[in-house]
């Protein structure tokens, strides 16, 4: 179609050239031009009078034929460098004399030299129009290829970009399997056939014998041309199952490696003729495309389910490797405890701690709460019960062999593993009775010695919850055999023991005596000092780090004041330290860590001073340095830089190098500090002074810094006054329609009117307020203003608000706002949103869900300062933005020496928003000049000072047109 248009406009140009040439010779004249053009192989419609044959001659002229002289005949033809050819052909209907015949030859000559330069310019401009719009076409698709759309998004938005380079309103893709001779329509979009494309489903050639498309697959090149014609030319019969005909239909093969494997169609049911050799050309190379980007998708499927695949094999081998190291690390423990048994059985000082520590072996291997031992008797008629530690029977009393559990085991000689049921099924048979409180679950074995049984070892469970397994009681079992030895061993040990202890008891007991009264009065004398000395160390000493705390250092700089203030001279400073981003380090590989952190940087700390100062830690990460008899300031500032110094070397924590960094400030003596605790709160503002300016270096407090921490905290006493009053206002700027200067619409823009400093802007307070975290309230009071205006005002312009990437981000953003616009009664249709790149990047699902719920309600958002940001091109599309706010940066270099490069950045927002179908408004318009130059470059919307100034009261707004 293109190529068409381009001669028609040739076709025209030469019979306008033939015209003029015409009314420059005597009434009656016949003139006739024609050439061929070498550069793009086109040739020029011979166009002209019909009279006196002058056509024919040009045409016969073109071809390097020969014209008889006449007086009345002019002439000439010529060949161009390129190849290109020209001939003119004229009758004059009166002789002309040879200087004028020259003349009008060189003339006309001239005229066609001249406009077919202007014929190849054009087609040299079309040739890179379309060269462009394939290549952001071919980019496009490589993008889709690449993006994590789902296939029928992406194929869908294929459709879009074959539609921006031919009229493809009918369009879909095809697979097709050679070996199975069958296809698989992957998209199909067509505005009278009503076909659903089903990827998935295989279409085999033997059900559709009479298929256009499986022609045109088996055929192999491109087709193009009315249905019926393609048919008649390849031997189809006609078949309306598969689709009406098209007037025009134009059928290109995807190829992999010379074989067919897919096509794209594009066809037109209204027109004939609209698919040339260009478009099909074009689409042949598009279609390439689109086979490698659907490969591309495929490959990245394949290789999300090769990596699902191999994750679910290494879970399987990392809990098969867990469970060998469970069963290796219980296999270690048991023998542990078994080591652990022999070793009592020899150090153990008597039976009851030997009792005691093995019940500490069994609680480490299974659940033993509830656990005792019993023993029987020498004569085997009673049982003993020598440990015995339990939630419900605190105590066992020794008791004559009846037929409880215990007595069960002893008389059966193996181990007993009962629930609640057995047991009694058990008591039902009559071969038991509990006694005691009756356990949900109760594991007892023997033991033994000489292979007679002489007691048992029992645990119990009280709980449903808890249980004991087949794998309990072969480890108790186990465990009981070397319990059995190690008994025998301590009882005869004890035994031995026992008679020596007894003979030495004769001759020393009284001495003992008295020696453990003494001992005893010795102990108490001294456990009272250590407790005494443990309770004044806790009160001056952080317990982590071992250093002065809080209360220390406060006492030293107070005694420091004194002793200054007594001596009349003499100069100290206290250093207030707070770690860079320690919070970073805790949250990354935990607390213990971070404690870690703050034990080396307390060591380096003292390290670096001298061994006369003092070195407290106030808690968190913060530590302060009290610095005596200095001689001046600078001496601090120096002690302070090599603090940084030799804190700023790295460290390994956790495992991991850290980079540990501090800001430090400064505060010295002056004869206006009362206490101690002043100086450190100065030498706090200082250390927050010096992270504000970078981290990693130190600040010294002076006057400046003490009347901004007054003036500080003064605004922030004013501030919070004027959110319970009405300090705070709502100024409207309006924003009018560039040709007609129509107000469509106002930005509301916060303002304080404070009681004595007037009216302020946002810059002198905004700080504050994000800084003590009342910024938000204001932020509220002025969309609840904003709101009610709206409520009141009845027009059809709307207001947009300016909202923060912190409130945009709030969980409940979206549901406050429309709350508040329902109860005022206002129409959210008329509430715009400003908000930046920031707010849309920082959590893009969330801004996207939040924009979709105030859209659905009628609350659009607008994009503000467009381009002076992170420029998210590759979100942009998916966000549902009403329209993009051109930062006023731009617009002031639309006049100046920045011309050139504001106006290229301008018709870049202007073609995206173009794209995306939305608008632009462009902020800070000053001059008219600006407003021109805006309007030229496509912009439909203004604001600044040259449409008004923000005013507390907004004009009625008026409808919205565009």
């Amino acid at each position: 179609m293109q190529k068409a248009g381009g001669r028609e406009r040739e076709a025209v140009s030469v019979d306008a050239l033939a015209r003029t040439l015409q009314q420059t010779l005597p009434d009656g004249s016949h003139v006739a031009v024609g050439w061929h053009d070498g550069a793009n192989g086109s040739r020029g419609s011979v166009s002209g009078d019909a009279g006196a044959g002058m056509p024919q001659l040009a045409e016969q002229l073109l071809r390097g034929g020969d014209a008889a002289e006449h007086p009345q005949r002019l002439v000439t033809a010529w060949t161009f460098a390129d190849g290109g050819r020209a001939a003119i052909a004229a009758w004059s209907a009166e002789p002309l004399p040879p200087a004028s015949r020259e003349a009008w030859v060189t003339m006309a000559q001239r005229l066609v030299a001249a406009e077919l330069a202007v014929s190849r310019a054009q087609a040299r401009v079309e040739s890179l129009e379309k060269s462009e719009r394939l290549q952001q076409a071919l980019y496009e698709i490589a993008d889709l290829a690449g993006s994590d759309l789902e296939m029928a998004d992406m194929l869908g938005r294929i459709h879009g970009v074959v539609g921006g380079l031919m009229y493809a309103e009918n369009f879909y893709i095809v697979l097709y399997d050679d070996a199975r001779d069958s296809m698989r329509f992957l998209y199909f979009a067509d505005r009278i056939d009503t076909y659903v494309a089903e990827p998935d489903r295989e279409l085999h050639a033997a059900d559709m014998p009479n298929s256009l498309t499986l022609a045109l697959l088996r055929h192999g090149d491109p087709l193009i041309g009315c249905s019926e014609d393609i048919r008649e030319r390849l031997g189809i019969i006609s078949d309306t199952t598969h689709g009406p005909d098209a007037r025009d239909w134009l059928g290109v093969p995807m190829r992999r490696d010379d074989r067919v494997c897919g096509a794209v169609v594009v066809q037109s049911y209204d027109r004939a003729g609209i698919y040339g050799d260009e478009e099909r050309a074009l689409l042949v190379f598009v279609a390439q495309h689109i086979l490698t980007a659907l490969d591309r998708f495929r490959a990245r499927e394949e290789l999300e389910r090769r990596v699902e695949e191999r994750t679910q094999a290494l879970q399987l081998s990392n809990r098969d490797l867990q469970a060998e190291i469970i069963e290796r690390q219980r296999a270690e423990r048991l023998q542990r405890a078994l080591f652990r048994i022999a070793e009592l059985s020899i150090t153990s000082e008597t039976l009851e701690r030997f009792y005691t520590q093995v019940h500490d072996v069994v609680g480490e291997l299974l659940y033993a709460r509830n656990f005792y031992i019993a023993l029987l008797t020498e004569d085997a008629e009673r049982l003993e019960f020598p440990y015995s530690v339990d939630e419900r029977d605190p105590v066992r009393h020794s008791r004559k062999l009846g037929s409880g559990l215990t007595e069960y085991v002893i008389g059966q000689g193996r181990p007993l593993l009962a629930d609640r049921h057995r047991i009694s099924m058990l008591e039902a048979q009559g071969l038991l009775r509990s006694r005691g409180s009756l356990a949900h679950c109760w594991l007892g074995v023997p033991l033994f010695r000489n292979e007679a049984v002489v007691g048992v070892i029992a645990v119990q469970s009280y709980s449903a919850a808890i249980s004991f397994s087949l794998r309990d009681q072969e480890l108790l079992t186990f465990v009981a055999h070397h319990i059995s030895i190690g008994l025998a061993r301590k009882q005869a040990q004890d035994r031995l023991l026992a008679a020596h202890t007894e003979l030495e008891q004769r001759v020393t007991s009284r001495t003992r005596e008295l020696a453990e009264t003494n001992a005893e009065l010795l102990a108490q004398i001294s456990e009272r000092l250590r407790a005494e000395q443990q309770l004044t160390h806790q009160a001056w000493h952080d317990s982590l780090t071992g250093l002065p705390n809080r209360a220390q250092l406060l006492d030293r700089l107070n005694g420091a004041i004194e002793r200054v203030k007594g001596d009349k001279g003499g100069l100290f400073a206290v250093l207030f330290l707070d770690l860079d981003r320690f919070k970073l380090v805790n949250d990354s590989v935990g607390h213990a860590a971070g404690d870690e952190l703050l034990i080396e940087a307390g060591r380096r700390i003292v390290s670096a001073v001298r061994a006369d100062d003092t070195v407290a830690r106030l808690g968190g990460d913060e530590f302060a340095i009290l610095v005596e008899d200095v001689d001046h300031l600078h001496a601090v500032e120096e002690l302070a830089q090599r603090i940084l110094a030799e804190l700023g070397e790295p460290c390994w924590i956790a495992g991991r190098e850290v980079f540990p960094s501090a800001s430090i400030g400064i505060a010295a003596w002056h004869p206006r500090y009362r206490s101690g605790a002043e100086m450190l709160r100065d030498a706090d503002a200082a250390m927050y002074r010096a992270k504000s300016t970078g981290r990693d270096r130190c600040a010294v407090f002076d006057e400046a810094m003490r009347e901004e921490a007054m003036r500080i905290l003064d605004l922030e006493a004013d501030l919070r006054r004027a959110i319970n009053g009405d300090g705070f206002v709502a100024f409207y700027q309006p924003i009018v329609r560039l040709d007609d200067r129509k107000v469509i619409g106002h930005e509301a823009l916060l303002r304080w009117r404070h009681e004595r400093r007037g009216l302020l802007l946002p810059a002198e307070f905004i700080g504050l307020g994000e800084d003590s975290g009342l910024i938000e309230e204001v932020d509220w009071l002025l969309y609840a203003q904003a709101i009610e205006h709206l409520a009141h005002d009845k027009g059809g312009g709307y207001i947009s608000v300016n909202v923060s990437p912190r409130h945009f981000l709030a969980n409940d953003f979206a549901d406050r706002l429309l709350r508040m616009i329902d109860r005022a009664g206002a129409d959210p249709h008329r509430l715009r949103i400003e908000i930046t790149e920031v707010a849309l990047l920082d959590d893009v699902p969330r801004a996207l869900r939040m924009l979709r719920t105030l859209r659905s309600h009628g609350v659009l958002a607008q994009l503000d300062d467009f381009g002076t940001g992170f420029s998210a091109l590759s979100y942009l599309h998916r966000f549902p933005i009403e329209c993009l706010k051109i930062d006023q940066s731009f617009v002031a270099g639309l006049i100046g020496e920045t011309q050139p490069e504001s106006v290229a950045v301008v018709r870049a927002i202007q073609a995206l928003a173009g794209t995306l179908g939305i608008h632009t408004i462009g902020e800070g318009v000053e001059t008219e000049a600006q407003r021109i130059a805006l309007r030229e470059l496509g912009c439909t919307y203004g604001q600044g000072f040259l449409f008004g100034q923000p005013a507390e009261v907004a004009p009625k707004l008026v409808a919205l047109t565009r």
